[in-house]
């Protein structure tokens, strides 16, 4: 079993910049991919960015390529999102998920464990 607990959410202007981070509890963090996914209300549940296991590999959506970075720190047990250049449709509920395989999916069928979120909102 594993928790996550998301934090760092809050109210930025258009242009600039948060980092999220993703502490999680239990064992084996350093065999989980991680991955960032958000949700606005009426939408889906949209993936955002993802780390492997190992840190080395990451992809994300073309929506926030270049702006968007992840990062993890395996003996912290924790995974970042760093945030630049926000606009206003990044405005969103983001939370981060904990996938077995290790890849870092995009696809959110893939994660076993989820935070409950944290409130990013961007004014215009």
């Amino acid at each position: 079993q594993m928790q996550l607990v998301e934090s760092g959410g809050g109210l930025v202007q258009a242009g600039g910049s948060l980092r999220l981070s993703c502490v999680t509890s239990g064992r084996n963090f350093g065999m989980y991919g991680m991955g960032w996914f958000r949700r606005t209300p009426g939408k889906e549940r949209e993936f955002v960015i993802a780390i492997d296991w190992s840190g080395r590999d990451t992809n994300s959506a073309d929506s926030v390529k270049g702006r968007f970075t992840v990062s993890r720190d395996n003996a912290k047990n924790t995974v970042y999102l760093q945030m630049d250049r926000l606009k206003p449709e990044d405005t969103a509920v983001y939370y981060c998920a904990a996938e077995a395989w290790g890849a870092g999916s995009s696809s959110h069928g893939s994660y076993i464990y989820w935070g409950q979120g944290t409130q990013v909102t961007v004014s215009s």
